[in-house]
């Protein structure tokens, strides 16, 4: 018999085969409690995929703490991986313990698994079925819900089956979800008197239902329990529990009428939830249970026996594993534990050998924490903070219970599990004993942890305690102790001037005195960070050089860890190209890596230096990346707001206001500051000079490092146009000598168009030229069509009315194809006096483009081939052909050649 009653959701999923069919990817949660046919509906859906390639996929307790064991079910037995390529191939080698080799990011695992289902796509449907997903390993979890996520032009499927469960919630955000409720009363009674072929009188099948409710598995298990007569004569009444429970008390009365013998045989494989009969048979001859009493339990319809033990429902399980006492479960524990370990299953053995043990025990301990290094080797890093946790807990020395905490607390941190490492970390019982290395150690993990969450009350006091566990580090740990004072820097510069006073001179001083025994290339990277901090703008150019030079030097591997100072370092310098040619390199190693989370990093503050070099079109395609990124990761992209693009696109200065608050009152001061500005910059393109100069007037008195010299350009156009000559004469002279200390084409030219505006207007047009000839050697957009559209404004006032148009026209037209929308329309305003029109909105070439395709088109201009925009954008190479085709079609072109020539001009 079918699914009774599911006509809804088989309609549901039989669009998902037929659009697969078809060459599109779908995947779907069935959430329901225990018993409600979810399991059904995915038999179901198997036998109409007819042509389609089954994979299937269960999860079991034992294998929680196995990463990747729910993944290497589904896909291992496929022969396509040699197709991958080589990062996703040898991912997937390294996490499902073929070979040894670095460790994969779990997104990396999952751009592999996705690969591997386009391919197999390519010659027919392919359906994955994921029952109790809720038991899962979490790496599996993370995996799949990636892939769930990035289906698209896959012919593939894939159906998840799991009870509500807080953990599958997080770890499949964003995927859809069926909620398979209790069956409705007319199905439920037709469902209940089908069992019994007629003889059960249909009113009482209604009371029965209206009594039971409509769990599937209820009923059918009444009717397989008692007879129509038995039913009819005697008064139902279960107790008023779920169905779950309802279920469990059931099959625990069912248990009490089985032998001892075979109890306790049901009671191994219960613990044994793989259903590994070999292990099973192992263990019981182990307790001197004889073999029939698997088939006695065969027989009363308990377990199925077929090459494996599997039980009818996993309530059946949880029936005989909870109703058995703690001292029984210890006992088969025990038996699977060494069972396990001589057929060389050495991770099944370490998790039942803690299973069995109610006491610290040193040598079970130790072999928790073998299996989670050998975990964290195969980039299951949660299921090693777990192991590590429970081998905390079995420890008997203090000291290795500490360690495997903090190492267990570092694991979960790195995985992103941010509240169970803190949790590991307040497990300690008294954190002042530590040593110094130790303490070190936690004060990282919790300061770098404040940062992931957005704690308002910690964002601010990061950088000190990072500062202050360098410090902790300082003389034991030399790599820890530099790794710290980075930390430090980016958290000191993401808090900004929220930070407590005193902080930048202390993490100065300590840098200098790290940099002191440190190996050449960090020695001038740590030098020329501190030199920032503790010299006057300019002093440092030398040091910063060298430093940046030492940052090409470094080996893909170590490039992450300075993404940051890169950054600070080369927009110091006003080196726009090199920032550029930094963050495509970091882009690139986070992209080929997995690691989202440091890509999501460095794509937000791709964003600002967009905006920093005037390219509001390339700051709006690195946000929409950070929206997939993040769609990709499961978290809602809607959260994605930043603040100074939305001042540069023209949105209501009280929301613009209203976000940069929201980010200094969560403690994030870089990021209001960088809309603060915008939103200046933006009051300078509308002629409302006053409130620039407001605005900016206390951050050119409240100097910041290498943040402040970028807008004091801008203080200087408010301060002469509001009339505040005298300050605007002063910040020009100290710019000016500024732009030559540091030899940067683009703060020269920035500075010959200060000088401009400043100069008498007889002396203005050389220094307009200047600025147009020195910003047109540089990529930074608009800063070069603001130079133009002054000195069209002064040409205009200088009646020069021919040499004016050409210089506005000019500035409209590179505004308005960079997206400096505001300056347009200044611009278009001006040519308006003379009653001149400019064109004054979007690329045309884009419009109609989704954020995706036009990403893939923008990749595909520049000639990257289809497997590295893949690649780049966490798709598969499937799905970047589709989005192609699209654009294609919708440009109206046919090739490459003609979407280069198509695409407006791109700046990276």
């Amino acid at each position: 018999m079918g699914p009774l009653g599911r006509a809804d959701v088989l309609d549901h999923l039989d669009e998902f085969i037929a659009a697969a069919r078809n060459g599109l990817g779908h995947a779907v949660i069935l959430r329901g409690e225990p018993g409600i046919g979810k399991s059904v509906l995915i038999d179901s859906m198997i036998e109409s995929a007819h042509g389609f390639r089954i994979l299937r996929s269960d999860g079991y307790e034992a294998e929680a703490n196995l990463p990747y064991s729910g993944v290497q079910r589904l896909v291992g037995s496929l022969d396509d991986g040699t197709q991958l390529p080589d990062p996703e191939r040898e991912a997937l080698r390294v996490a499902f313990g073929i070979s040894a080799g670095a460790v994969p990011d779990r997104f990396l695992v999952g751009r592999a698994v996705l690969g591997l289902l386009a391919i197999v796509g390519r010659t027919g449907p392919v359906l994955c079925a994921v029952d109790d997903a809720h038991w899962l390993d979490r790496e599996s979890l993370d995996v799949l819900g990636f892939v769930a996520r990035r289906l698209h032009a896959e012919a593939a499927v894939v159906v998840f089956a799991s009870r509500a469960d807080d953990d599958v919630d997080v770890r499949l955000g964003g995927v859809p979800v069926l909620q398979v409720e209790e069956l409705a009363r007319p199905a439920a009674i037709e469902l209940l008197t089908y069992w019994f072929d007629g003889e059960l009188d249909p009113r009482v099948a209604a009371d029965i239902v209206d009594e039971v409710g409509g769990n599937p598995l209820v009923l059918t298990d009444l009717a397989r329990e008692l007879t129509a007569r038995q039913l009819t004569e005697s008064s139902f009444a279960p107790t008023p529990l779920g169905a779950g429970s309802r279920l469990e008390q059931f099959y625990r009365r069912a248990l009490e009428s089985l032998p001892d013998a075979c109890r306790e045989w049901i009671l191994v494989a219960a613990a044994e939830s793989t259903g590994d009969l070999k292990l099973v048979d192992r263990a019981t001859a182990l307790l001197d249970i004889d073999e029939s009493a698997g088939e006695a339990a065969d027989v009363a319809g308990l377990v199925v026996i077929d090459g494996a033990v599997r039980f009818r429902h996993p309530l059946v399980r949880a029936a005989v594993y909870g109703g058995a006492t703690a001292a029984a479960r210890r006992r088969v524990h025990g038996a699977l534990a060494r069972a396990a370990q001589a057929s060389g299953l050495i991770d099944i053995e370490a998790w039942h050998a803690a299973a069995a043990t109610a006491r610290p025990n040193a040598s079970v301990a130790q072999r928790l924490a073998d299996a989670a290094e050998r975990a964290t080797r195969r980039g299951g890093l949660i299921a090693g903070a777990s192991l590590l946790a429970r081998a905390a807990e079995l420890s008997e020395d203090p000291g290795l219970r500490d360690e495997r905490l903090l190492a267990g607390a570092e694991s979960a941190a790195a995985a992103g599990a941010a509240r169970f490492a803190l949790d590991l970390t307040d497990r300690i019982p008294d954190p002042a004993v530590l040593a110094p290395v130790a303490a070190g150690r936690r004060l990282f993990v919790r300061a770098s942890l404040a940062l992931f969450l957005g704690d308002p009350a910690a964002v601010p006091l990061a950088s000190n305690q990072l500062s202050a566990a360098a410090e902790l580090f300082h003389g034991h740990d030399s790599h820890r102790e530099h790794l710290a004072l980075l930390r430090a820097f980016d958290a000191a510069l993401s808090a900004e001037r929220s930070v407590a006073p005193g902080t930048f001179a202390e993490l100065g001083l300590r840098m200098r005195l790290a940099a002191a025994d440190a190996e050449p290339g960090l020695r001038a990277v740590l030098t020329g960070l501190c030199g920032l901090i503790l010299r006057p703008c300019g002093e440092t150019a030398a040091a910063n050089r060298t430093a940046l030079r030492m940052l090409g030097e470094l080996d893909d591997r170590q490039v992450l860890d300075f993404s940051m100072a890169g950054v600070v370092l080369t927009s110091a310098l006003w080196d726009e190209r090199a920032r550029n040619d930094w963050l495509d390199r970091s882009e690139r190693i986070a992209a080929r890596a997995g690691a989202l989370r440091e890509l999501d990093t460095l794509l937000w503050m791709r964003s600002l230096t967009d905006l920093d070099r005037g390219d509001v079109t390339a700051a709006g395609r690195a946000i929409a990346r950070v929206r997939e990124l993040r769609q990709a990761m499961g978290y809602p992209a809607e959260h994605v707001v930043n603040g100074a693009y939305l001042a540069w696109t023209g949105e209501p200065t009280s929301v613009v206001l209203q976000v940069a608050e929201l980010n200094l009152a969560a403690g994030f001061g870089g990021a209001h500051t960088a809309t603060m500005n915008a939103l200046a910059i933006r009051n300078l393109a509308q002629g409302h000079y006053q409130d620039a100069y407001a605005l900016l007037a206390p951050y050119e008195a409240d100097r910041f490092m290498q943040v402040t010299p970028h807008q004091l350009p801008e203080y200087i156009e408010a301060a002469v146009r509001a009339g505040h000559t005298a300050d605007a004469e002063r910040v020009t002279i100290e710019f000016a000598a500024f732009a030559e200390d540091i030899d940067s084409p683009w703060a020269r030219g920035v500075a010959m168009r200060c000088r401009a505006l400043i100069a008498p207007a007889a002396d203005a047009e050389p220094h307009y030229l200047a600025a147009i000839a020195a910003l047109t050697e540089t990529d930074t957009p608009i800063d070069l069509f603001r130079a133009h559209l002054l000195y069209g404004e002064w040409l205009r006032r200088q009646r020069r009315r021919t040499d004016a148009k050409v210089q506005l026209h000019t500035a409209a037209d590179g505004f308005t194809r960079f997206g400096g929308t505001a300056f347009a329309e200044r611009a278009a305003r001006e040519l308006d006096a003379f009653g001149e029109r400019a064109q004054v909105g979007g690329a045309a070439a884009t419009i109609g483009l989704t954020a995706q395709e036009s990403e893939v088109a923008t990749l595909a201009a520049a000639g990257h081939t289809n497997v590295e925009i893949a690649a780049t954008m966490f798709l598969s190479a499937n799905t970047v052909d589709y989005h192609l085709r699209k654009v294609f079609r919708k440009l109206g072109i046919s090739s490459r050649r003609q979407l280069r020539e198509n695409l407006p001009p791109t700046t990276r």
